[in-house]
Order: C-alpha cells, then structure tokens, then sequence
C-alpha cells in the first residue's frame, strides 16, 4: 500500500470517527437542553405531580338566580407502576367507582404503555363514593379533586351549552389543552369558556417506591394554587325563559325575547331542547348519543342555527323600504279583491275591506298590498332596471340584520339568507323581473332567517330604526363592562320618521282590528304582527312579532312554530302569555294558556 492510500485511509478514518462524535454529542446535548422525557421519568421515582383543576365560574340570571353551578366531583387515575404486585380487588374498585370491569382493564391495558405515568381512569365519582375509596387502600390509583357542572333550574339547555373532556380533535385544534381537560362545547360556556375555565394549579408530592404518599414536596414551595373561574350575569330571566320551554313543550321551533333599550337576550328557547344534566356525569356520552341521533334535533339551537322563511312579519321591512325610496306614502290606497293578480300570476289573500290604506294593511296583513309595494320598489324609474332596483332592496333588508350574522356572542349564530341578484340570474338564466321574484314581498322564496334576526327586526320596530347586538351576557366578574360593539346602536337605511305609520299599524292589528287581537292586553299598548310561512313539506309554519308597550318598550319577541298553521293559531298565543308574564308577573289567561299546552302539532318530517 502506498503513502498516499495510507495517508487517504487515515483521513477517512478520522472524519469517520470525528463524525460519530460529532452526533453523539448533538443527542446528548438535545437529551440535556430539550428532551425532558428522562428527567421526568427520573422525577417520577420520587415525586407525583396531581393536576389542581379549578371550579369554573357560576353563571346566574338577570336576577341573581343561579343558572349554573359547580359541585364537588373526582377523577380516578392509575399510575401502573405503583399498583400492588399481588393484585387487588377489582370487584370493589370497579363498585365504588362506577366504572365497567371492560373499561378499567382497557385502561390499565393503555396505562402499561407508559407505567410511571398518570392515567385517567374515570370521571365524575361524587364525594361519597370517593369516600369509599380511601377505606379500600387500592395502591397505585388516586382521586382528584374537580368539580361537574348542575343545573338547579334544569333549563337552557341550547342556550347555556354544556362541558365535555377533550377529545383527539379538540387537542389538535387547541395545542393549550391538555389530556383530561374539560372545555365548553357549545352555547354560553364555549362562548365564554376563558372566563369560566380559571387557571389549573399544582399539587407535587413525594412518594416511596412502594407509591406510598411521603408528604408533599419541598413543603410546597414549588406547588400552585388553582385560580377559580370568573362568574357570569346573563341577560336571561329564568323565569321567563322555564315559561318559554313549558309553552314549547312538544313544538318544534324556538323563541326569543330581548330588551330593545339594551339588547340584552332575556329568554332564547330552542324547542325540543333538553335537560342539561343530562349531560354531565358517568352517562353522558351515552346521553349525548341518544340526543345527536333523535330525529327532532334537540341538540340543534334552532333560535341561532336555523333559517326559516319570515312569512308575513317581513311585510314590515316592505313597508318600510317603500317609504324610504318615496314609492310608498301612509295614506296611499290599494285595492284588494282576496289577492293580487297580474296577468296569470296570482297571490291569494284572505277576506278584508278594500280599498286599504298602509297601516290598516299592516293590521290586517294584506297580501295584495305589499305585493304592489314590492314591485313599486324594484320598479323604480330611478334606477336604470329591475336588477339595480333589486340590489338596492337588497341592501336596505341587510341593513335590518337579515342575510348575515348580528355579531351576537353566541358562537354558532347563523347568517340566515337573503338571495342576491345572481341567485336569480341563476335560476332564470338572467332573465327575471319583479312579478318573477314577487312571492319576497311576503316573505317566501328564497328568504331565510333565524328567530334571533326576527326579534331583532321587533326591537328596530320598537325603537324606532336601530338596533343593540343581542347578547347573552350582561357581567364579568372583575370586568367593567362589556365588548364595546354591545354598547353601539345600529342604525337601518331607514329614517325613524318613517317607522310611526307601521307601529301604528301593529298596534291597529293587536288593539282596534286584525290578525292580531288575541294578543291585546288591557293597559299595555302591544304591537304585533302575525306571520304564516309557506312550507312545502306539511302544514305552514307559524309565526308571531311582537313588542310592548307602544312606548318606551320593556320587551320585544319573536316565535316561531314549525307546521304550526297561522300566525295567530300557535305562535301568537304563545308570545302573548311571555308578554303578559315578563310585563305582569302573572298570567290571567288560564284558558290561553290550557289551549297553549294542550296543543297538539303534526310533524310528518320528524315523525316519520
């Protein structure tokens, strides 16, 4: 072999072996700096560290009545290493803690995987049996301390939401959350779950080999306290809001009143809803699971989630967009002869005196006049053609809150839908007019919303042109206030000089003659104004809009009642008895209210 070969052969070897160091040294330094998994399987020879879980914070009505609280619970946790090598009595332990004998051995089968750490076991074991526990000395398993939501009242279901454990999904989505964690998955505690969670602490104890508790560690020095989660005011009158659920009680669809000087939410029922305890504790996934796969959706917040046509209750929007763009004025006159015909195209309606001016109109909910509203407005002759009139339209109905989400602190609040024009290019391969999309001036077509939008459009009617976002919080503990977008009024496109006529014309329907008498409560001023919805699928839907008094209004509300026939058949009687209680706090319509529950409704889409 040759100098040069040798002296080739040698560098190799070298960079060879200063290579083999070279990642030696990197893992070690990787072990030393980033890689904790040694040191903590070190620790945990001698030290145990139990997760300190703070209650969440307590939500209570407008009234300072409590609508969610927090009990004592525990979880049971195993740690596989430290269980008794001659076994202990499984029989007792699955008893005592509530657990199937399946499912304690699939999870000591997932805790062998990783012996010295903690592994839940289950959830939800009360104080009692807890007790229990500590009498049977079962070595290598523990509890911790937690605490499970209740619900004294046991309403709001939709409206309040519920807690569940992180899953898989979750922790994907949200890398802050830890195995074991409980988060709100829907209504009031997902929106507001920062506030409610608080802030988990520590506990680290020193144990022996045999698992045994030493005391704690360093005598808590480095233990932390767990900080409770803050209490929320809602807006929601509990009482209004049991009310609601009874009166809903075997319907489909939802309710909602609100504030008009504030905005603030003080009942939102979403029908069938359900008991939220029924969600907490051992069966709750089993619960959950009936719920999901119920035909009637009792998990579905229809109040927020669902798009209903408006039916008649959207004439209020026509009337006041036709007076706006100066195509309509209150003293106008139109004839209706039950229903409205243009050529081959006609509109029922029911039997009334003709000729009629707006407000009487509004009262006895003419179909033939919005109809001549609703062309005037999109055949204006100030705009070029029906489609620029249309997108005009379209924007005045958006800016009553249709067609998009209010910006309410429910989550899961839907846009609802308000067609543009090339839905209808679409449709009609562009060629369309305003007697082609007539059956909008009554609310029909293609116009969807949510029961939320609706008693938003009462409170504009009732505060004559602007809004509040609606919101279901009325405090924070430690806050001051709120969001400031819960504080800004929000105005339509319409001039409030213009809103007088079509309250008059409510109050006309509830108080002198219309469609909405059985609604009229002496000493009150109550406007409504009723709503029968098309549906192609069963008898129509049922609607009601109503505020009250004419002046300075305490409530506005909306319901809705699918297959519920008229407006004043179901949905009416329903928001008067809510109206007569929040403004009386009492009911003096007994009969009104036997009729009420007694009501027997036919959903062949649910049913079947």
């Amino acid at each position: 072999m040759s100098d040069s070969e040798s002296f080739i052969r040698m560098r190799t070897l070298q960079v060879i072996v200063i290579f083999i160091f070279a990642v030696i040294l990197v893992r070690l330094a990787y072990i030393q700096l980033f890689d904790h998994r040694y040191a903590e399987l070190a620790e945990a020879n001698v030290l145990r560290h139990v997760v300190q879980y703070p209650p969440r914070g307590e939500v209570f009505d407008r009234n300072g009545e409590y609508l969610v609280q927090s009990r004592e619970c525990y979880d049971l946790m195993v740690i596989y290493r430290e269980i008794d090598k001659r076994g202990f009595d499984t029989a007792r332990l699955c008893e005592v803690a509530g657990v199937s004998r399946t499912k304690l051995e699939r999870e000591l089968a997932n805790a062998r995987v990783r012996p010295r750490a903690p592994r839940l076991v289950t959830s939800y074991i009360p104080k009692e049996d807890k007790l229990r526990f500590d009498e049977g000395n079962f070595r290598g398993f523990y509890t911790v301390y937690r605490t499970v939501r209740q619900y004294p009242r046991k309403i709001g279901g939709n409206l309040l939401g519920y807690v569940s454990e992180v899953n898989d999904t979750y922790l994907k989505r949200h890398p802050e959350y830890k195995v074991g964690d409980y988060v709100g998955m829907s209504g009031v505690e997902s929106a507001y779950e920062p506030e409610l969670r608080g802030k988990k602490g520590v506990k680290i104890q020193e144990i022996d080999t045999h698992g045994a508790i030493k005391g704690s560690y360093m005598n808590g020095r480095y233990d932390s306290v767990p900080e409770p989660g803050k209490y929320l005011v809602s807006t929601i009158d509990a009482r209004l809001q049991l009310l609601g659920e009874e009166l809903m009680r075997g319907k489909v669809g939802a309710a909602v009143a609100i504030e008009p000087s504030t905005g603030e939410i003080l009942m939102m029922v979403s029908s069938p809803t359900y008991d939220p305890d029924e969600l907490v504790g051992r069966d709750r996934g089993n619960n959950y699971m009936k719920m999901l796969y119920n035909k009637r959706k009792p998990l579905f917040n229809r109040a927020v989630k669902a798009k209903y046509p408006p039916g008649s209750t959207f004439k209020l929007v026509q009337g006041l967009i036709g007076l706006q763009e100066g195509v309509l004025r209150p003293s106008d006159l139109h004839v209706c002869h039950n229903g409205y015909q243009a050529g081959r195209l006609k509109m029922a309606c029911h039997s009334h005196a003709s000729p009629l001016d707006l407000r009487f109109a509004v009262a006895t909910s003419c179909n033939a006049y919005f109809c001549y509203v609703f062309r005037d407005i999109l055949d204006n002759p100030k705009y070029d053609n029906v489609k620029e009139g249309f997108d005009v339209w379209k924007e005045y109905v958006e800016s009553f809150g249709f067609g998009r989400k209010l910006g309410s602190d429910f989550l899961d609040e839907g846009n609802g839908y308000v067609p543009d024009r090339a839905y209808y290019d679409r449709q009609y391969r562009g060629s369309w007019n305003s007697l082609t999309v007539l059956s909008l001036s009554i609310g029909q077509d293609a116009l969807g919303c949510t029961p939320l939008q609706l008693a938003n459009l009462a409170c504009i009617i009732a505060n004559r042109g602007y809004y509040y976002i609606p919101h279901i919080v009325k405090r924070v503990e430690g806050q001051d206030s709120l969001d400031r977008r819960f504080y800004e009024r929000h105005y339509t496109k319409v001039d409030p000089r213009h809103f007088e006529p079509i309250v008059e014309g409510m109050w006309r329907g509830v108080n002198v003659g219309g469609t909405s008498t059985m609604a009229r409560l002496d000493g009150w001023d109550v406007c409504g104004k009723t709503g029968t919805a098309e549906n192609p699928r069963g008898r129509d839907h049922s609607t009601f809009l109503s505020f009250a008094p004419k002046d300075n209004p305490r409530i506005a509300i909306s319901v809705y009642v699918e297959n519920g026939g008229f407006g004043a058949t179901s949905a009416l009687p329903i928001a008067s008895l809510l109206e007569e209680y929040y403004l009386t706090d009492t009911i003096r319509r007994p009969y009104l209210l036997d009729y009420v529950k007694n009501m027997q409704i036919y959903y062949p889409v649910y049913d079947k």
